[in-house]
């Protein structure tokens, strides 16, 4: 991939300040942007922005190709008359400092489907709706399904699918029929909001494009078993004949956890996937470049070899390593995608040499978290002086605490020694020490969290893998984005040559955070 020396933050779009529960693609997402132009950063690195199911984890989503509703902007649908102010006035009251998704569930999503029986009612007459109608041809290919996979979970209250009737679960062809016509106006509700989700985030993303700004997306390797991908292509997974998971994914003990992860996820079957010529593989990765200008892989070691599971372990420490598709995979996609592949690899934990050769000879940037280098010795290859240029470096992900939460309380006293004796420091600003830390390493890109910027302790950690609840909830507030903070940061990509090349600015005709049409 090729990618200028630059660096940007990880923010996930739900983390933004707004009044309604959850951060979205209103003002405040326009104001973000303004901030990371003026703090002369080149990328804006997002989690998965698919809609969410039980745990809430962007990891585990309905769809690989649907957004999530929760990040519509109200605001922005009132400007559009997609919503009426007084729908608004009756909001419940939501925390400012997290995510409120059980007060999202039984509030927005209503409220989204309120507006989509409005819209249809009046879409004689409405100017959008021919707008609304070329996007549900033109994304039918994967919307259909979508539509009617969430109006079925809507019917079934919220039931997996893959304990739906078995009419339904082996989706034989007139039960399909007859649910499409029974559930006409939840299938509508959901290529509604579907609609006003992609218009919305194509807004933001022109906004932040126009403005020198590139935004890294996020693509799980796995998909979730509760989605309309493995419900609509189970010939595709490891299922028996009742569509239900042989074996699912998970990663061995490591760093996180001593019983390793236990994901749940059903594996492919790579082997009916090359016979296609990977063809769903290639849709869903051109669908995920049309909403972003790059993609991070999570879990790319999976394509060398992946971690199986019994569906019927409790944990994944009774697991196997089973070969993935390796180089072939790649030089389809090359093929079909071009040479010079938008990619990101995520190439962190039980990593063999094979996974190192697959990353290289395929052009493929790694990964380098900071905070994985105190643990051992001066050859530990996540220490800066170890890092080798196509790489991008990270004080902290998603997944580790935050640096400050880090240093004060995650790491054990032999790390905290030397990450003081590494740095010359007393421990005084560990946050802008880690931050400072990447963006002077030799690492292309360097990518660091706003928890870090913000010097933020532990309660802002993103997410703790093993944990089934109160992951995915940290939200910022505007005020935290204090004055001199862009100029700090300005200053450290300038003083490391990351600052933005000039003229990064290409002014639209109309501005889109003006308009938002």
């Amino acid at each position: 991939m090729n990618l200028e020396r630059c660096s940007g933050v990880l923010l996930h779009p739900t983390s933004l300040p707004g009044r309604f529960g959850v951060g979205s693609f209103d003002q405040e997402a326009y104001d973000w942007i303004d901030f990371l132009e003026a703090s002369q950063q080149t990328v804006w690195q997002v989690l998965p922005l698919g809609p969410t199911s039980y745990g809430d984890s962007p990891y585990q989503s309905f769809s690989t190709h649907a957004g999530n509703p929760y990040l519509i902007g109200l605001i922005r649908m009132v400007r559009d008359g997609l919503l009426e102010e007084s729908d608004l006035a009756g909001a419940r009251p939501f925390p400012g400092g997290q995510v409120d998704f059980g007060g999202l569930f039984h509030w927005k999503l209503p409220l989204l489907k309120k507006a989509a029986a409005r819209f249809e009612a009046s879409a004689e007459g409405n100017p959008l709706a021919s707008e609304f109608q070329a996007f549900c041809r033109d994304e039918a290919w994967w919307l259909e399904d979508y539509a009617l996979f969430m109006a079925l979970k809507d019917a079934f209250d919220s039931q997996a699918w893959n304990h739906w009737p078995e009419a339904l679960r082996l989706r034989q062809a007139e039960a399909l029929e007859e649910a499409r016509s029974r559930h006409a106006q939840a299938l509508h509700a959901h290529r509604f909001m579907q609609w006003v989700f992609d218009r919305q985030w194509k807004d933001l993303r022109a906004y932040a494009n126009q403005r020198g700004i590139r935004i890294m997306g996020d693509l799980p390797i796995f998909v979730a078993m509760d989605s309309a991908d493995a419900w609509t292509q189970t010939g595709l997974f490891h299922f028996d004949q009742h569509n239900q998971p042989t074996v699912v994914a998970g990663v061995p003990p490591d760093y996180f956890s001593a019983t390793g992860q236990l994901w749940g996820n059903p594996l492919y079957r790579w082997d009916r996937m090359r016979q296609t010529g990977y063809r769903w593989w290639i849709d869903r990765l051109r669908s995920a470049l049309a909403r972003h200008d790059l993609v991070r892989i999570d879990h790319f070691r999976g394509f060398a070899a992946y971690w199986e599971v019994p569906a019927e372990a409790e944990t994944a420490v009774q697991g196997r390593w089973v070969q993935g598709p390796g180089a072939d995979f790649f030089r389809t996609l090359q093929s079909e995608l071009g040479a010079d592949l938008p990619i990101v690899a995520e190439d962190l934990g039980d990593i063999t040499q094979d996974v190192l050769d697959l990353r290289d000879e395929f052009g493929l940037p790694g990964m380098k978290v900071l905070q994985f280098g105190f643990g051992g010795r001066a050859d530990n290859l996540f220490l800066p002086h170890n890092y080798t240029e196509p790489f991008v470096a990270y004080s902290g992900t998603h997944d580790n605490d935050t640096s400050r939460g880090w240093y004060e309380s995650s790491s054990t006293p032999q790390e905290r020694d030397h990450f003081r004796r590494y740095f010359a420091t007393d421990g005084r600003e560990a946050a802008w020490t880690m931050i400072r830390g990447v963006f002077g390493s030799v690492a292309r890109v360097a990518i660091v969290p706003l928890q870090d910027l913000l010097e933020v302790g532990a309660e802002g950690r993103m997410n703790l893998p093993g944990r089934a609840e109160g992951n995915w909830q940290w939200r910022f507030q505007a005020e935290d984005l204090r004055p001199g903070l862009a100029e700090r940061l300005a200053e450290m990509s300038r003083l490391y040559g990351r600052e933005r090349e000039k003229p990064a600015r290409i002014e639209p005709q109309e501005d889109p955070a003006q308009s938002a049409s």
